[in-house]
């Protein structure tokens, strides 16, 4: 207990000394956008709201580190990967579909790239119950009932073993399935257990809930069904 409580003192403190340091470039400039579905490329895209705005099921400390830490060095490091291994001009959903061919670095790198930029374009301001519209009749339909689909990703994102990501995806065929994949990969790539277009992901590694709430995945999980910007994933469906 006290090595887990060390554990955590030190992490809000070096993430409070992070935002003081790496993250001052990063000014209201960032936030201009609107929340709408922007086509992912190989650059880090401005967030589309506040730090802050999505509290209080994701604060606004644990915002700033994981976009202006963890997803900055995704980016960064996916850009070295690109260079060393002499990619070239290449569409990037090509690139995920043919990540098998490329390095560790940068299959975990371009996956971290792409499944943030998703991530936050999938998210708003919290909303009291919150929910689809034209996309309801379509999970009612494949899932049972909306309730449904939310208990079966939930399970899916509770259920992954460390770290990675829960997804609803739209199948070749158009139907819809859930799916999760580990650490970065995604169901774009050609590696993926379960391949499709994300409609919408869940990041439930630990530096994405661990600064509020701790261990608590669950609780996690259950609040961030607040902040799901169900325009944007209707958008996404073909």
């Amino acid at each position: 207990m006290q090595k887990d409580t060390t554990r955590r003192s030190f992490i809000i403190q070096s993430a409070t000394l992070a935002v003081g340091t790496a993250l001052t470039g990063i000014s209201n400039k960032a936030f201009a956008t609107e929340n709408t579905n922007t086509i992912i490329g190989y650059e880090q895209l401005p967030l589309p709201y506040a730090f802050n705005a999505l509290e209080p099921a994701i604060d606004a400390l644990t915002m700033e580190i994981h976009y202006g830490k963890h997803a900055a060095a995704y980016t960064k490091n996916m850009a070295e990967a690109l260079a060393a291994e002499k990619v070239g001009s290449i569409a990037f959903p090509n690139l995920l579909a043919n990540i098998s061919k490329f390095s560790t670095k940068l299959r975990n790198n371009a996956g971290g790239h792409y499944n943030h930029e998703l991530f936050w374009q999938s998210m708003q301001a919290p909303k009291d119950n919150n929910a689809p519209t034209s996309l309801l009749p379509i999970l009612n339909k494949t899932f049972g009932s909306f309730d449904a689909f939310k208990t079966q990703f939930s399970d899916a994102a509770k259920g992954r073993f460390g770290s990675g990501w829960a997804w609803l995806i739209q199948q070749v065929d158009g139907t819809l399935a859930i799916t999760s994949t580990a650490n970065q990969d995604n169901p774009l790539m050609d590696i993926a257990p379960q391949k499709g277009t994300p409609l919408l992901g869940l990041d439930v590694w630990e530096h994405a809930y661990y600064l509020k709430y701790q261990n608590k995945r669950a609780d996690y999980i259950n609040a961030w069904w607040s902040v799901v910007n169900w325009k944007a994933v209707e958008a996404r469906l073909k």
